[in-house]
C-alpha cells in the first residue's frame, strides 16, 4: 500500500517505534571529497609547485629561445638576397631614388606658399648619406650645405652634434646651433639613451634650380606610362630590336 507522502516507512522504526538510528545516520550527507561539490583534496594546489601560468610563461620563453635567432636569420637572409637583387646603383638610378626619398622626406611647395627651396630633414643616419650621395650625383657643391641637429633638451645635445658631424663628415662652421623641443615629462617617450642623436636638417643654398628638378625627377619616377610613352618605346624597340642569337 502506498506510503503518504512524508510518513516513515514501517521497516524504518525500531520496537520502540523511534526512527532507526542507521537510517538517520545513512541519510546524514556525505561531506566526502567524492561527493561535496567542489574541489576535493586531490585537487588542492600543492606547496612549492608551479601554477599553470608560471608553466606557460617558462614554455613561451624556451619557445622563443629557440625561434627568435631562426626568425632573424630568415629575416637577415631575405634582406640579404633583395640587397643582391639591387647591387650598386648608377648616377640615373641614384637621381631617380634620391628624388623620391627627397618628396617623401623634403619640404615641399604648397598651394598656399611657393618657396623652390630644398630642406631636408631625417633622423636615419643610412638615409642622410643616401641624401648627400644624391646631392653629390645633382652637381651640388659640399660648401653650399648648412646643417641643423633637431633634439630634445633632455638629450645629450653635444654628443648629437658630434654624431652628426661624423655621419656627414661636413666642416664644423657649416652646422648651426640645435633646435631644441621642450621636455614634457608627461609624454612617455621611447627614443632615449645613448642611440638617441635626434634629427638632422640639410638645407640648400640657392637651391631653386634643384628643388624644381628634383619635383621633376619625383613625378618622372611616380608617373605611370602613358600610351604616348609606350608608343616611344615601342618605336625604340621596332628600331632596335634585341639580339636572341645569344
Amino acid at each position: 500500500m502506498p506510503q503518504p507522502r512524508g510518513s516513515t516507512p514501517p521497516n524504518a522504526l525500531n520496537c520502540s517505534g523511534n526512527a532507526s538510528t542507521s537510517l538517520a545516520q545513512d541519510t546524514t550527507p556525505n561531506l566526502g571529497a567524492s561527493s561535496w561539490p567542489g574541489p576535493g583534496p586531490e585537487f588542492m594546489p600543492i606547496s612549492g609547485a608551479k601554477s599553470l601560468d608560471d608553466t606557460h610563461t617558462e614554455g613561451a620563453l624556451k619557445y622563443w629561445a629557440a625561434e627568435r635567432p631562426l626568425r632573424e636569420a630568415e629575416r637577415t637572409a631575405v634582406s640579404a638576397a633583395a640587397a643582391h637583387e639591387i647591387g650598386l646603383l648608377n648616377d640615373r638610378e641614384i637621381l631617380i631614388a634620391g628624388a623620391v626619398a627627397y618628396w617623401c622626406e623634403g619640404g615641399k611647395n604648397k598651394p598656399h606658399r611657393r618657396d623652390d627651396r630644398v630642406s631636408f630633414i631625417n633622423s636615419d643616419p643610412a638615409l642622410v648619406k643616401f641624401f648627400l650621395r644624391f646631392l653629390d650625383v645633382a652637381g651640388i657643391e659640399p660648401g653650399r650645405l648648412v646643417f641643423r641637429a633637431y633634439i630634445h633638451e633632455s638629450a645629450d645635445i653635444d654628443a648629437a652634434q658630434r654624431f652628426w658631424l661624423d655621419v656627414t663628415q661636413a666642416d664644423p662652421a657649416q652646422f648651426r646651433s640645435p633646435t631644441l623641443k621642450r621636455h614634457n615629462a608627461k609624454t612617455v617617450r621611447k627614443n632615449t639613451g645613448d642611440d638617441y642623436h635626434g634629427c638632422l636638417r640639410i638645407d640648400v643654398l640657392c637651391s631653386t634650380e634643384l628643388y624644381r628638378k628634383i619635383e621633376g625627377w619625383a613625378e618622372a619616377a611616380m608617373r605611370g606610362p602613358n600610351r604616348s610613352d609606350e608608343a616611344a618605346v615601342s618605336a625604340e624597340d621596332r628600331a632596335h630590336p634585341p639580339d636572341c642569337s645569344l
